[in-house]
């Protein structure tokens, strides 16, 4: 009787499992079918529950169920097949009748069911198989994100969920980690679960996957701790998951709960977005969340949450969104003439006779105004464009359209010119806390008309009063007195300067008018300092207005014949402003000197001698805009006019030999000979160990260096340069840019950036001059050559790493492609060993391309002796990994000849390095079927003439054989034993499917009866038989299974391929 009970059971479940196996078949199609089948799959869970009427038999049932209803779900576990729309509604359909009880009125039993699935599916969670650990955690994220909250599910089993998907979470498998994202989800809100909240931080920085950064991003609950991490997912480098950044940011972080600075960052990282997607997003963002729900529509009070004094770009960023969204509507009662009011008479009748009564208005307002009414005038501008070019009916349209923008125009701006002035006189007045809707206004002057000569005259009163107006300060304890703003600039202001130069230059629009006006007004500034009464308020603002009036005039030939003649502000205000004991006064007098050097044809010895003794003898604020003015001169009238305006012969390390040992410059010391070259005066300043940052995140060693980058990205403008001035500079920058002094100079180092990106793309000479610094700059920084410090072993480690990286870096710019304008040709795709590399149809020299760069690195490993130290051991290594990548092109026989004898020398002298010796080994074996006529020598003159067109200095004995030698064996002295076969241990793999690897495709072994093989290639043999052994065991288990799996329904016979999602 047992037996046949056992027998009737087996076939009970077997009936089971192929009548769920065909509810499962049927969902396949359609998810309009689910419905259906899940009353029929309950229906049959039913039945099968109501063999069992007691309790325990009830839950015996649940687990049987679960057991045979996971059976039948084992193919779709184990076969590895893509993630099909098929595939997805089983899924999906098994999730919910997982969850279906548990919203019923009397779901114990459902729930037990749910209970003992969620167990089996927690157990193939921790699969060797990928393909099951995939969908068992796929399964349990949409049980988990299903379930309703009145579940009665244990708090075991959901403790058990946790941990397991915690550890899911650091899979190696991308989308076994995003489903265990998906199913953390769910308690991430949960304060008694915070430890899942640090760890979706912890790991969303570190995660490679931008599929599951996005998941973790979507997980995210508002809160203190998570507003950043979601922000900086803004600048994530996946358009998804800036997208989803700031779809979570729209949907769960209210405007109030970020901090002005936090509002400001997403709208410009959004709005300025290179995607199109990601910035229609973060319009989504404003218009919906901001404006509509926080801010009622109205953009003034958002304007007023950005804080648009600190922000302005912001805020201008944000209008211009909203206006060409169309989402500002201006009413027929809105103006800026709301602000302006006069009084009444007795009559009743308002008179512009008496002065008109100003309201003041917010930093919010007086930006809204500028931006419309910049736009409306942009919009007219080009509709009148359209018009000149249309023709006919067009035509019209498009002049009647300009003309109703400008009517709209003219309706907001201020009816007169006069009512302008007052608006904005009124605002200059009230003092510092307006001072920025005052510049707003004046920005406004420029869409204003001034073609009538009353309103011109108006409008010019209004300018000299504002050149007038001196530099506001303030008292300090002591009594004196501190200018407010930078001290150099009109009004303290660079960009108060900027809007008063715009308005003057509107005004007074005609030739030569500007000069004059702004020099009528020099003129009576100066009167005090004829009389020497100046004080330095009045130097300072003096001085500001000359800045002002050398920044806009074209030469100085339009300032001759005017009320102060440019020799007598040379030398009657510049030069004494320049030796002024104010420091304040120095700086912008030395700013007016440069200034005025670039409107000279040719620089003036004083003003030239001047800024050298500024440069090297002043403090660092002084010295850095010397340098600056230094740098513009040398490029404007080149570095030979400036050391001719010195009137004496100057000396120079910088000379056209190759070698250039250059004696450092004190430039601290007054005893210090100076007569030297503008360049060597430069250089001086870049060879300087003085990093401190005064201003804007400058210093002289910056300044210099970026006026250097400038001198070499224009290097052909300046052909009379030394030929060794290129690659000595060159390596020197590129040294400073991986230095550890230069971590904290973010400025510097984005100039830097910027300038290799550019640099060796923009001419073959460039790459010439590359290839010339690689060798000195890995000089430079590596520590323990050329009497380069070392220090701790840490501190030897991290200068090795820079210089590494440095080496890669040069690599790569020696690599990159030529720009079209100069290669003519279309770069093709370069493998990685391949005979024809991007730059072979244009033919570059050979001390311009890569085949150059490896002579260099070849003989530079040479010309070490057989017994290195440490440091020189590392140095080697380091240029044996560059050298092997680098290229070579078959028409550079001769040099593909000298190469294959410099490897001889160079395996010979890296022989403690196996793997970096197999490379090399390589490379020669490459250059071997590159060389044309193997049997042909290489001469010793034609080895010599390599060496001097790369300026080498290299002795090769060309005798030497080209070949590299092999590897010696090591010896051995114990006899020789046959080898057991490795037993293969039976554990679970994740590779399973794996592909069989040929026995053969081991290291051969060396046929020798008193030497045995190499331990790497013993070991590699070793390795290929277990491999082999290995995957001929899964290949026969894998057809076991087949056989048993004879009853499998279609659900997974529908693709048999690995997904490509399942890929690491």
């Amino acid at each position: 009787m047992g037996e046949e009970s056992g027998i009737a059971s087996i076939s009970a479940e077997k009936q089971l499992m192929e009548r769920i196996a065909k509810i499962l078949n049927e969902t396949r199609t359609s998810y309009a079918t689910h419905t259906r089948k899940l009353k029929e799959l309950s229906a049959l869970r039913s039945k099968f529950s109501s063999l069992s009427s007691s309790p325990s038999k009830a839950v015996s049932s649940s687990r049987r169920f679960a057991e045979v209803f996971v059976k039948t779900l084992t193919p779709l576990f184990h076969s590895a097949q893509r993630r099909t729309a098929a595939a997805e509604r089983v899924v999906r359909f098994v999730a919910e009748f997982a969850c279906m009880g548990c919203t019923s009125v009397d779901g114990s039993d459902c729930d037990e069911l749910l209970e003992e699935f969620v167990k089996l599916l927690l157990v193939g969670a921790f699969a060797a198989n990928r393909n099951a650990r995939f969908r068992a955690c796929q399964i349990i994220s949409e049980i988990i994100l299903r379930l309703p909250d009145s579940a009665e599910v244990s708090d075991e089993l959901l403790d058990d969920v946790i941990d397991i998907m915690m550890q899911r979470l650091r899979d190696k498998v991308p989308v076994i980690r995003t489903f265990a994202v998906r199913a953390l989800s769910r308690f991430v809100n949960d304060s008694e679960n915070s430890d899942i909240l640090d760890l979706l931080l912890e790991e969303l920085p570190l995660e490679q996957n931008p599929e599951v950064r996005k998941t973790i991003v979507l997980s995210l609950p508002p809160s203190n701790s998570t507003t950043q991490a979601i922000i900086d997912c803004t600048l994530d480098v996946n358009e998804s998951v800036r997208k989803a950044a700031y779809s979570v940011l729209a949907n769960k972080v209210p405007l109030q709960s970020l901090s002005i600075k936090l509002r400001t960052t997403i709208l410009q990282r959004g709005l300025a977005d290179r995607s199109v997607n990601v910035s229609k997003e973060c319009l989504k963002l404003m218009k919906d969340q901001w404006l509509s729900n926080c801010c009622q529509g109205d953009p003034i009070e958002l304007l007023k949450y950005l804080d648009v004094e600190t922000y302005e770009a912001v805020a201008e960023l944000v209008m211009d969104a909203l206006l060409s969204e169309g989402l500002i509507k201006l009413h027929d009662d809105e103006s800026m003439r709301q602000y302006i009011s006069f009084e009444t008479c007795e009559a009743g009748v308002e008179t512009t006779c008496s002065r008109p009564s100003i309201r003041l208005m917010e930093p919010e307002i007086s930006l809204y105004w500028r931006t419309i009414s910049r736009h409306l005038h942009k919009n007219a501008q080009a509709k009148g464009s359209d018009a000149a070019v249309a023709m006919g009916a067009q035509a019209a349209v498009y002049a009647s359209e300009a003309s109703d923008i400008n009517d709209l125009l003219d309706r907001i701006l201020p009816a007169t010119v006069s009512d302008y002035v007052d608006i904005v006189r009124a605002h200059i007045d009230a003092g510092p806390d307006h001072h920025f809707a005052s510049r707003q206004l004046l920005l406004l002057g420029t869409l204003l008309d001034f073609s009538d000569a009353t309103f011109r005259k108006t409008a010019s009163s209004f300018v000299q009063e504002l050149l007038r107006r001196p530099l506001e300060q303030e008292l300090d304890e002591d009594g004196n007195q501190i200018v407010i703003g930078d001290g150099i600039n009109l009004g303290g202001d660079k960009d108060w300067a900027d809007a008063v130069s715009k308005l003057v230059k509107k005004v007074h629009a005609a030739p030569g008018e500007l000069e004059e006006v702004i020099l009528g007004v020099l003129e009576e500034l100066a009167r005090p300092f004829r009389e020497r009464t100046a004080d330095f308020m009045q130097w300072m603002h003096t001085l500001s207005v000359t800045s002002l009036l050398l920044e806009n005039a074209k030469s100085l030939r339009s300032l001759q014949g005017k009320g102060i003649e440019p020799e007598e502000i040379l030398h009657a205000l510049l030069l004494p402003g320049a030796k002024h004991v104010h420091l304040d006064v120095q700086r912008i007098a030395i700013k007016c000197l440069g200034l005025f050097g670039l409107l000279e044809n040719k620089p003036s010895e004083a003003l030239v001698k001047q800024l050298r003794v500024a440069f090297s003898r002043s403090p660092p604020p002084i010295g850095i805009m010397a340098c600056k003015a230094l740098v513009d001169l040398g490029m404007w009238h080149y570095p030979q006019e400036v050391d001719k305006a010195m009137g004496q012969d100057l000396s120079s390390q910088l000379k056209n030999d190759n070698n250039i040992d250059f004696v450092p410059i004190d430039l601290s010391n007054p005893d210090e000979d100076l007569n030297i070259k503008l360049l060597d005066l430069l250089y001086a300043g870049l060879e300087s160990d003085d990093w401190r940052i005064f201003i804007d995140d400058e210093s002289v060693k910056t300044t210099v260096g970026e006026g250097f980058a400038k001198f070499l990205l224009l290097g052909e403008k300046y052909p009379d340069l030394p030929a060794s001035f290129h690659p000595f500079v060159l390596a020197k920058l590129i040294a400073l840019y991986f230095s550890e002094e230069s971590t904290g100079q973010l400025r510097f180092k984005q100039c830097l950036s910027v300038f290799f990106d550019h640099y060796a793309s923009l001419s073959a000479k460039h790459k010439g001059y590359l290839s010339k610094a690689f060798i000195p700059v890995m000089r430079s920084m590596w520590p323990g050559i050329d009497g380069n410090p070392g220090g701790s072993p840490f501190v030897i480690s991290n200068k090795r790493k820079r210089a590494v990286q440095a080496s890669r870096f040069m690599l790569q710019m020696m690599q990159a492609p030529l720009y079209t304008t100069e290669t003519r040709v279309e770069p093709e795709n370069r493998s990685s060993i391949s005979s024809e590399t991007p730059n072979d149809s244009m033919q570059l020299p050979l001390e311009c391309g890569e085949e150059g760069l490896a002579v260099r690195i070849g003989s530079e490993i040479t010309s070490f002796q057989a017994k290195k130290t440490p440091a020189e051991k590392a140095y080697v290594t380091a240029l044996c990994k560059i050298l092997v990548l680098l290229h070579f092109r078959s028409s550079e026989q001769n040099t593909i000849k000298l190469m294959r004898k410099l490897l001889s020398r160079v395996a010979d002298s890296i022989g403690w390095e196996k793997d970096i010796l197999k490379e090399v080994k390589l490379l020669a074996e490459h250059l071997k079927s590159l060389d044309v006529c193997p049997e042909e020598e290489l001469s010793q003159d034609q080895a010599n003439s390599i060496f001097d067109t790369l300026a080498v200095k290299f002795n090769l004995d060309m005798i030497v054989s080209a070949e590299v030698p092999q590897t010696p064996a090591p010896c051995s002295t114990r006899q020789v034993r046959t080898r057991r076969r490795v037993r293969r241990e039976e554990t679970s793999s994740d590779e399973e499917e794996a592909s069989p690897v040929s026995v053969q495709s081991a290291a051969p072994s060396v046929h020798c009866t008193t030497m045995t093989r190499s331990h790497r290639a013993s070991k590699a043999a070793a390795l290929a038989r277990m491999t082999a052994s290995k995957a001929k065991t899964t290949i026969n288990a894998g057809n076991d299974d087949n056989e048993e799996e004879g009853f499998s329904s279609e659900v997974t016979a529908e693709d048999t391929d690995e997904s490509d999602e399942y890929r690491e």
